[in-house]
């Protein structure tokens, strides 16, 4: 620990590597390396040496929820701790040259991540927020299970058929319990309550849009609206190189988020005259289904966007 104890008068980089057993952790500009049980106890312990470090910064990837632990250990303890997209750290790593890969240099990568990037801090979703997330997700769950059943359906043999069946019925079934369980849930707070409402003024937005936006998207009015397509994943990037003129097109953004506002959609070209009326315009000038319908997804976002910073309902002639 003597050369980790020096830095503490500077800045003091440490990155986390997690796996659902293990913790490797590492501190950048030095060679100092240890790992911890993923388990409770073990962080707890971790909490305490690194508060003693003094961190400028640490920072882990989001590892489908194995970094959920120790991250609100680290943030409740008031430590600057960050969960980053895994593929951030990955470019970051090719681009320094780093192509050898196991826990120890992962932790030294993102340590070394952290110094140079320096990735802002967010504040943790609150204990409910996390409740409806929690019931969305197990609902997109439950549909993907349903369309595969479904989809296995159509080419079963008679004999597998009864099964199938009967696991479709049973999913439809608990399909309608999620969506009663989402509805309690957010009728349960004042504040979403309200945001629901604003939301479901626009043609098109539902339940089910409505609660993914409020769970997974709470930036939604406090962005500028190319920030919002942004983080939406319909903002579209440039590929041009020299003379090359390359096509546009989106990447990242949160998946949930667009795959509810491509459902949203469907109904608004029925019954939303202003998306209507845009995809029509952009249809006739040749851009094809998925272009139009990813134009449909940020028109809408941002639609969504203004009137959640202004507290304004849908209106037609403000679109």
């Amino acid at each position: 620990m003597g050369t980790v104890m020096n830095q503490t008068s500077s800045s003091v980089y440490i990155g986390i590597d997690v796996s659902g057993s293990t913790l490797d952790v590492a501190i950048h500009d030095t060679t100092e390396h240890f790992s911890v049980d993923n388990e409770t106890v073990a962080i707890d312990q971790l909490v305490q040496r690194l508060i003693t470090l003094g961190p400028t910064l640490i920072v882990m990837e989001a590892t489908g929820k194995l970094e959920l632990a120790v991250l609100k250990a680290l943030c409740q303890a008031g430590l600057p701790a960050v969960a980053v997209n895994p593929r951030q750290v990955r470019d970051f790593a090719k681009a320094t040259g780093k192509r050898a890969k196991t826990d120890r240099i992962d932790a030294f990568v993102i340590a070394h991540f952290a110094a140079v990037i320096k990735p802002v801090v967010r504040p943790l979703n609150d204990v409910q927020t996390e409740q409806l997330q929690a019931l969305l997700l197990r609902r997109a769950q439950l549909i993907d299970m349903l369309v595969a059943e479904k989809a296995r359906l159509e080419r079963a043999h008679a004999a597998a058929k009864e099964s199938l069946n009967d696991h479709i019925k049973w999913l439809k079934q608990q399909l309608t319990v999620a969506d009663k369980d989402i509805d309690s849930f957010m009728r349960s707070s004042p504040a979403w309550r309200q945001r629901e409402d604003l939301l479901r003024s626009v043609p098109g937005i539902g339940p089910g849009a409505a609660a993914t936006l409020i769970a997974f998207m709470p930036q939604l009015g406090s962005l500028n609206r190319r920030e919002i397509a942004a983080l939406t994943g319909v903002a579209p990037f440039n590929c041009d190189s020299g003379k090359h003129t390359g096509k546009r097109r989106i990447h990242g953004g949160r998946a949930i988020v667009r795959r509810a506002l491509y459902m949203a959609c469907i109904p608004a070209l029925r019954f939303n005259p202003v998306i209507r009326a845009f995809y029509d315009r952009l249809r006739k000038a040749g851009k094809p289904f998925k272009v139009a319908m990813t134009a449909c997804i940020r028109k809408l976002i941002v639609t969504l966007n203004t009137m959640v910073h202004n507290s304004t309902p849908w209106r037609p002639s403000a679109d």
